[in-house]
């Protein structure tokens, strides 16, 4: 079975840079589909803030052919092992919307969600270079209401330079997940992340933009002092 993975681990800038520069592909890692490898980022940090890009922490989501060929490339690989000393949460795919070519062949849903359960949501993004500023003025204020909104268990962002943007966020269910997303809600904020997307529509800031939601099959490690952070019920 096709499964994701999404993980975070604490490394040296020269890892992280290489693994940006040279990421694993399906010749080097057998089983492997794509994966993204980025530095992470706080979401809402300063523009011109370290926060906006930390070498030291690396977030790479992948998808693989099945939980075995992801267990060979963590047991196996310099990269893998470097994976493993982290925290990483292993998906199963339940919706999508829009596309990025390297994630595609998923429908746009299995059938299966309930939305009082937990659910795992990413964001990737390739960003055309001369919307960078609408992208940050109208999309800053978006991370900020994922970061602060209280039914997210963990929430971050990550990048590549220069065109690639991910966001990661677990959620205590998914309809307090899509709430946000509609703009439901009494926060002064709720309206944010609505009004973003009417901009993109108007006038697209990507190249290629695709939302993935996932339940949670298993998490592993730790990641800054924490654990268990995809609530039970996954």
């Amino acid at each position: 079975m096709r499964i994701f993975s999404y993980h975070l681990a604490t490394t040296s800038p020269a890892t992280t840079l290489r693994a940006m520069c040279r990421p694993p592909t399906r010749h080097t890692s057998p089983g492997l589909h794509h994966a993204e490898c980025m530095a992470t980022m706080a979401l809402g940090a300063p523009i011109l803030s370290p926060e906006r890009m930390q070498l030291r922490s690396l977030a790479v989501f992948a998808s693989w052919e099945s939980e075995a060929a992801l267990e060979d490339f963590l047991s196996f690989s310099e990269l893998g092992s470097t994976l493993y000393s982290g925290w990483h949460v292993r998906l199963r795919f339940l919706r999508r919307w829009g596309n990025v070519p390297e994630f595609d062949g998923l429908p746009e849903g299995d059938g299966k969600t309930d939305p009082a359960l937990p659910v795992v949501a990413v964001t990737l993004a390739r960003l055309k270079l001369p919307q960078a500023l609408r992208f940050i003025r109208w999309g800053r204020p978006v991370e900020k209401l994922v970061r602060d909104h209280p039914a997210t268990t963990m929430a971050l962002a990550a990048l590549r330079p220069l065109r690639t943007f991910s966001t990661f966020s677990v959620w205590r269910s998914q309809r307090e997940m899509t709430d946000m997303v509609r703009g439901h809600g009494s926060s002064p904020d709720a309206a944010h992340h609505a009004g973003a997307m009417a901009e993109r529509e108007r006038k697209d800031f990507h190249h290629g933009f695709a939302t993935y939601r996932f339940r949670a099959i298993s998490e592993h490690g730790q990641w800054d002092g924490r654990s268990r952070m995809v609530p039970e019920g996954s």
